[in-house]
Order: structure tokens, then C-alpha cells, then sequence
């Protein structure tokens, strides 16, 4: 696929390097609970990267997710997860992602990538929409985008089950991952 015709498909579209801003970014992810509904959560420290290359393409990401800053609105069980029946976070303080490679998926893109979590890492693809590109009334250039990931826990080493009186678990194995990505202009590629 040729640079013109990828950039013409996203309006303002800026290579560059890119820092994630924390402040208008969330990591957040659900899990089938009692086996009736779904718990909510998120994690409110994480980092990263994007270098968005000339030809979309060609771009790359990294980024680190701070385990311990898990909330799912309930400190007991955050703790919990925070244990080694789960996230292990004193042995596995971060889950990092590693893009390995970009390609076109209809009007968005998959991101492929090494996920490290748990002291095990997979190859995970990112279902990704660009959401644009813009000037911030300070100044400066940011981007957005939504991402979306399915991991099964029990892939990354995460295998504790609680069974329930009448058979499933009180945790369900499918995770399901959501990203909301707002990124500042750092030093756009020359």
C-alpha cells in the first residue's frame, strides 16, 4: 500500500513522535464476574510512545501499564488481584506492550504486538480506529485512538479459579481490554 493512499484515508494525518497523555487516556478492561455479569476496571498508571511513521504502516508503539494502580472499585478485591493468585504484582510490577507490526483491517488497522504480563509474553493483535488529528488550544498537536483486545488469562500464566457452589467459576477466563489513546505531538518527523 503506498504512503499517499493510506494518509489521504486519515484527515490531518501527523508522523511524529508521540507521548501518551495520561490525563485524557484510559486502560480499562472487563471480565465476566459470578458468571452472570461483567466487572469493570482500569488502571490508572501507564506510559508510552507512538512514533507514527510517514507511512502508517511503519508505526510503532510502545507502552507500560503499572499493575499496582489496578481499580476495579473495590479495594478488597484489587488487592486481590494485586496477590499471587493473579497479577503477582510484587514478582510482575508491569504488563508492557511491543508492537511488532501494523497492517490495514477495512477503515482501521490491526497492531501486532508482544504483550508481556505476568512473566509471560504473547503475541496479541490491537484492533485499532484513528480517530484523528488536531491542534490543542496550547500550542501543540495531538491524536487519538480506541483500541480494543481480547487476552485469555490463563495464556499469561493467571490460572486461579474459584468454583461456585453448582458448577463455573467466579472469575471468567476471557478478558476483554479497551483502550482510549490521546497522544501529544513530541517532535514530528522530518
Amino acid at each position: 500500500m503506498s504512503t499517499t493512499s493510506t494518509s489521504t484515508k486519515i484527515p490531518g494525518y501527523v508522523a511524529g513522535t508521540w507521548t501518551i497523555d495520561p490525563v485524557h487516556t484510559d486502560v480499562s478492561f472487563s471480565v465476566r464476574h459470578m458468571m452472570v455479569s461483567k466487572v469493570r476496571g482500569r488502571f490508572a498508571t501507564f506510559e508510552g510512545e507512538i512514533v507514527t511513521g510517514e507511512n502508517p504502516l511503519d508505526s510503532t508503539v510502545n507502552a507500560t501499564v503499572d499493575l499496582r494502580s489496578i481499580d476495579t472499585n473495590n479495594e478488597q478485591r484489587d488487592d486481590h488481584i494485586r496477590s499471587t493468585d493473579f497479577f503477582d504484582v510484587e514478582t510482575h510490577p508491569a504488563m508492557t506492550f511491543r508492537s511488532t507490526g501494523v497492517s490495514a483491517d477495512g477503515d482501521g488497522f490491526i497492531v501486532e504486538g508482544d504483550l508481556s504480563l505476568h512473566g509471560v509474553t504473547r503475541r496479541v493483535p490491537l484492533h485499532l480506529e484513528v480517530n484523528g488529528f488536531g491542534k490543542d488550544p496550547y500550542g501543540g498537536t495531538r491524536a487519538g485512538f480506541s483500541a480494543t483486545t481480547e487476552l485469555n488469562r490463563k495464556d499469561f500464566g493467571i490460572d486461579t479459579n474459584i468454583p461456585l457452589d453448582g458448577g463455573g467459576v467466579v472469575i471468567g477466563d476471557k478478558i476483554q481490554v479497551s483502550l482510549e489513546v490521546e497522544a501529544i505531538l513530541q517532535s514530528p518527523e522530518a
